[in-house]
């Protein structure tokens, strides 16, 4: 069966759609960026976060490029936020420059970090720092990635494809969306 908007993948991967119906309003939300810089697309998030630090935002809403350091977005997260907006590189399948609004659910994470599990706090990709944020208790009531279709994730190189550097701007005005969407208790914008 054919599944054109990857709605299969994304449950998959443990990611849900966003939730419909009325949600309580959210006050404390994060904003964190990730990604290599140094491997092209993958420095979409820190763009898109340098941007959004950039633009006036409500009170209560924090921006941080995390870059590829995990293990300080999930300190930063474990200071109590009710919401987390992750922006990142995620394929998909879709073209180059597409946008994904997805929610993830706690129960999708895997559980606690068994004794003598290690976990490298160098290379903590946003999964695993999801891990170690849900194994330490500290989750944040919803928790959003907002993610670009990339198409240049494996060379070094700096700077972002024309593809997805035109798509910064967008992912702008769609986390805002999602902020705005958040703190007033409606359901997520989607990517549109």
């Amino acid at each position: 069966m054919s599944d054109p908007d990857g709605r299969s993948r994304l449950r998959a991967a443990g990611y849900i759609e966003p939730a419909h119906g009325t949600i309580e309003p959210l006050r404390s939300i994060l904003i964190a960026g990730v990604g290599n810089a140094w491997l092209r697309d993958d420095g979409f998030g820190g763009e898109a976060a340098r941007r959004l630090a950039a633009c006036a935002l409500p009170a209560g809403v924090q921006v941080m490029d995390a870059g590829t350091g995990g293990l300080d977005l999930a300190y930063e997260v474990m200071r109590g936020y009710d919401a987390l907006v992750i922006l990142d590189v995620s394929r998909q399948g879709g073209e180059p420059g597409t946008l994904y609004v997805m929610e993830v659910e706690e129960d999708s994470v895997p559980g606690p970090i068994e004794d003598g599990e290690l976990i490298n706090p160098h290379g903590m990709d946003p999964q695993t720092a999801l891990r170690f944020i849900r194994s330490t208790g500290a989750w944040p009531g919803r928790v959003v990635v907002v993610a670009c279709e990339p198409a240049d994730v494996e060379r070094m190189g700096w700077g972002l494809s024309r593809a997805v550097s035109a798509s910064v701007e967008r992912a702008v005005e769609l986390v805002l969306r999602c902020v705005a969407d958040l703190r007033e208790g409606r359901p997520l914008a989607g990517a549109g």
